[in-house]
């Protein structure tokens, strides 16, 4: 389904953007990309229901989001109303919907499932018990994931006084942590898509342009590719100094540092890619600085090895950040922000890059790679590039920038 906000993105970009980017053309790059299939989906929930007979867990409860998506294809929203998922231990998965939405999610389902429709008079959360209580499970553990929202699981607790409400997160996380082959192909492309559009949009940046001008480029590239539009976002000038930017309009000029960082989705997996680059000629701080994160890069990729906690990538950027005269930790000027994120679905997921984070690295986990430094009242440089990892070490969606004068 796309999203409203990748429909908006696309009517914006259009505005703005046409003249400027109307003799590329761009064939679709998502044309190849296959959306993960019924099978796979199945796999997800036989390993997911191991996990839960193994811990004692009678059911995992999930609500509309990535991860809903994941195990059942349903592609939905959150609102008042609720849909969610019982994937009880054993058995096929529950579906709870309003009654008026049902045709509409069955659209999405890609695996067998009771779906158990609820009226605008009746208690979502006490069909969610029934179904349970059908498939002989009157008491015992659920586990519940981590982006439930509060007044479900309160009313839960109400319906369902017998059974123990406990953190599904270890569960989400042991079965999407590790992209399968399928996810990282979808990746890939996205990663491709992105890359394109940025080296597109570096050519067509003019004298004058605001950052929603070049955002507004970036969406009508990405599009044309055959990306869905995530975020686009555009840092010019002091703005670069803040990780995510300022109110302050600022418009391109001789000098500019132009901070970009872009997604788009492919059949529900994310791209996250950021380029800096200067307007014009770029000063010998401005080249010092980018080449020390350009550095920063690799010590993250070169620290990466099957076992490792996750955090030690991060300590050791930083380690090299404070050597080199920034920070230290996470003051400014230096790296404010922790060194990457997981990604996948969701834009951000778990594992982090960041000290706290003792998760094992282990092969198939997908990262960003973003030690951006910055100076507060100057500027800011980020270079960005996912990765996923392998038994060999880590391999890259898209290469390194090669420089501030060829940052794409």
């Amino acid at each position: 389904m796309i999203s409203k906000r990748s429909f908006l993105s696309g009517l914006a970009a259009s505005a703005v953007a046409g003249p400027a980017l109307a003799q590329m053309a761009p064939a679709s790059l998502a044309d190849s990309a296959k959306p993960i299939d019924t099978p796979e989906r199945l796999a997800r929930v036989e390993k997911l229901q191991g996990l839960m007979q193994a811990q004692g867990i009678v059911a995992l409860l999930v609500e509309s989001g990535s991860t809903l998506d994941y195990f059942t294809g349903i592609q939905w929203w959150t609102s008042e109303r609720v849909t969610a998922a019982v994937l009880p231990a054993k058995g096929a998965a529950i579906i709870v919907t309003p009654a008026f939405e049902e045709p509409s999610v069955r659209e999405t389902l890609q695996i067998e499932a009771d779906v158990r429709p609820w009226n605008e008079h009746e208690n979502p959360e006490a069909l969610i018990v029934q179904a349970l209580k059908d498939r002989g499970f009157i008491s015992g553990r659920i586990a519940i994931e981590p982006d439930i929202r509060f007044f479900i699981v309160d009313a839960l607790k109400a319906q369902g006084p017998a059974y123990e409400l406990v953190s599904g997160q270890g569960l989400v996380n042991a079965c999407r942590q590790i992209k399968s082959p399928a996810e990282l192909a979808l990746m890939q492309v996205a990663n491709d898509i992105t890359i394109a559009a940025l080296r597109q949009v570096h050519a067509a940046v003019k004298t004058g342009m605001t950052s929603h001008d070049i955002s507004a480029l970036m969406d009508k590239a990405t599009v044309a590719l055959g990306g869905s539009p995530e975020f686009s976002m555009v840092l010019l000038n002091e703005a670069s100094a803040y990780p995510h930017g300022s109110k302050q309009k600022q418009t391109v000029r001789e000098g500019s540092v132009i901070l970009m960082d872009c997604g788009c989705s492919v059949h529900g997996y994310e791209s996250d890619i950021s380029r800096s680059w200067v307007y014009g000629a770029p000063s010998a701080k401005q080249r010092k600085v980018w080449e020390t994160v350009r550095r920063g890069q690799e010590i993250a990729l070169a620290t990466a090895r099957i076992g490792v906690p996750v955090g030690s990538i991060d300590d050791a950027v930083r380690a090299f950040y404070e050597k080199a005269g920034w920070g230290p930790g996470y003051r400014l000027p230096g790296l404010s922000h922790r060194t990457g994120h997981g990604i996948g679905m969701d834009g951000h997921e778990s594992p982090y890059l960041v000290h706290s984070d003792l998760t094992p690295l282990a092969a198939g986990m997908c990262f960003s790679n973003e030690p951006g430094l910055y100076i507060p009242g100057e500027f800011g440089i980020r270079l960005e590039d996912c990765w996923h990892m392998t038994e060999a070490g880590p391999k890259l969606f898209t290469p390194l920038a090669r420089s501030i004068d060829d940052p794409i």
